[in-house]
């Protein structure tokens, strides 16, 4: 994947979604331009916009999501547990922030815990799947 691909993926969610530039989709979409939604289905760029416009109009709240991921090794205690050395698979999560003022006034996360608390000896390994999983 290219830096140029990823840089045009995040400008369309930046200036379309975040700022309601609809302009943007034109320049930076493929004339034969397919939006493959689920709810929605299949939209041009016309519809496309429509369909940016109607949510930017409905949900106006100031809200960001972001995917994370988190590994490091555990070298210090943590809720009581001694540190093993040990560098676990990484973890996964999303988080919402709400911002008020320019700053976060509200935050959401929801992550691998169960993969956390595995890896740092918290709860038996066994305990992470069922058998035959």
């Amino acid at each position: 994947m290219s830096a140029e691909n990823i840089a045009t993926s995040r400008r369309l969610i930046e200036e379309a979604f975040n700022h309601g530039n609809l302009d943007v989709i034109d320049e930076a979409t493929a004339d034969n331009f397919v939006d493959h939604d689920p709810m929605m289905g299949d939209q041009d760029t016309a519809a496309a916009k429509q369909t940016i416009a109607a949510y930017r109009e409905s949900f106006p709240d100031d809200r960001v999501v972001y995917r994370w991921t988190g590994q490091g090794t555990f070298e210090n205690e943590l809720m009581g547990l001694p540190p093993t050395g040990e560098q676990g698979d990484p973890v996964r999560g999303i988080t919402i922030d709400r911002h008020e003022g320019g700053k976060v006034a509200e935050t959401w996360s929801q992550w691998d815990t169960l993969t956390f608390m595995r890896d740092i000896g918290a709860i038996p390994q066994e305990a992470a799947a069922p058998a035959g999983s």
